[in-house]
């Protein structure tokens, strides 16, 4: 595969190119890409795992259909449940339960502590410009942070000298989070410190074959000297959020989302996080750009995948050939969970036999009244895909 040439749009204004039109004319890295179709599965099963892991008692597969939107496969969830053996154990008889396997159940037991969340959670809100966040939007997020899954009382009400929850005027029975204490003895080492070559920069890692032209280069190299203010400064958004800015400050405005979204990544247990995910932010972080072009239009420093049907945008310095340079017990743990995933039904013959054999075709008839399958397209696929 020759060596694409850099698109000139990036860095630039990119006129009536759509968003999916963007997101297509990236430059595809299969690293990246390989790591996001093996964490697809995972992504999945999330919704199903947290309700396992949340109850002290397997699950009866009927009702747990009815409470989740199991949406796992076009073949439908028993069918996904039947894949993975190694995570998830039917119980016969009828109705089938379900339950986490001991070794399932042992790495997601794995959490980061009180005190480090923390200090994850007072940096996460002191990007914020009131030094506050909508609580749903922490939720969103709480498992990419290695919050714990109690966080709202073991970390929030546990540290009432660092964080206040409050309710939201705009939104009822809903909440905001607020810090507590005063942001001007907030002292954060960047992230970005770390690794950058110098002052305003950022490390960048183009992906192999990734043809850089003179004129890219030049660009590149200005945007890199170009001043910012840093995701912890506090800055005025523009009155009316007017579109009319000159050139000059929407690329600073650019480069300091660039830096908040480098600070976030860098807070995430293994460094990537959803798109939908991160925007959920951008109004209370003051960034005033389009999120997704941020990612696409500065691949040296992230990758964003669309695979599965769902934008997930990685930090490239901190992965190394596919794998994180600094892994956490955190870290470590989710990936050997992933390997338990992708093994599938290898090697174990015909796993949970017993309760496969009782369902049988009682249980396939069954399926489709207890509103186990959903019928479409699903992040599995793309995964199946992928072994092929």
């Amino acid at each position: 595969m020759p060596p694409l040439r850099v698109p000139a749009r990036l860095l630039h204004a990119r006129g009536k190119t759509t968003a999916a039109q963007h997101v297509a004319a990236r430059h595809l890295d299969y690293a990246f890409e390989r790591l996001a179709a093996a964490h697809l599965p995972l992504v999945a099963a999330s919704p199903l795992i947290d309700a396992l892991r949340a109850s002290p008692e397997p699950l009866a597969l009927p009702g747990l259909a009815r409470r989740l939107p199991l949406r796992l496969h076009r073949r439908g969830a028993l069918h996904f449940i039947r894949l993975f053996p190694r995570v998830f154990h039917l119980r016969a008889p009828l109705p089938l339960s379900l339950s986490l396997t001991p070794a399932a159940a042992s790495l997601l037991a794995v959490a980061t502590s009180p005190a480090a969340a923390a200090r994850t959670l007072h940096r996460l809100l002191a990007m914020s410009g009131s030094r506050s966040l909508p609580l749903r939007a922490v939720f969103r997020v709480w498992r990419e942070l290695a919050l714990p899954d109690d966080f709202e009382d073991s970390v929030v009400a546990g540290h009432p000298h660092l964080f206040r929850l409050a309710p939201n005027p705009a939104e009822p029975n809903t909440h905001i989070l607020h810090l507590v204490v005063d942001p001007a003895t907030e002292d954060f080492p960047l992230a970005v410190e770390k690794t950058r070559p110098d002052r305003y920069a950022f490390k960048l890692q183009f992906p192999p074959g990734f043809r850089l032209t003179k004129e890219y280069r030049k660009k590149v190299k200005e945007w890199q000297l170009l001043p910012y203010a840093g995701p912890y400064e506090v800055v005025s958004q523009r009155a009316g959020g007017s579109k009319k800015v000159s050139k000059l400050a929407r690329r600073k405005m650019e480069k300091r989302a660039v830096a908040i979204a480098h600070e976030f990544l860098s807070l995430t247990v293994e460094k990537m996080v959803e798109v939908e995910k991160f925007s959920q932010f951008r109004k209370w972080f003051g960034i005033e750009v389009n999120v997704r072009d941020v990612f696409l239009d500065h691949p040296g420093i992230f990758y964003l995948s669309a695979k599965g049907k769902r934008h997930m945008v990685f930090l490239r310095e901190a992965y190394d050939r596919g794998r994180l340079v600094e892994p956490n017990d955190v870290s470590e743990a989710r990936s050997k969970l992933v390997e338990l995933m992708l093994l599938r039904r290898r090697g174990l013959g015909n796993a949970n036999s017993s309760a496969n054999m009782t369902s049988g075709a009682t249980a396939d008839a069954r399926e489709s009244d207890d509103g186990l399958y959903e019928h479409e397209d699903c992040l599995l696929d793309e995964s199946e895909k992928q072994e092929q």
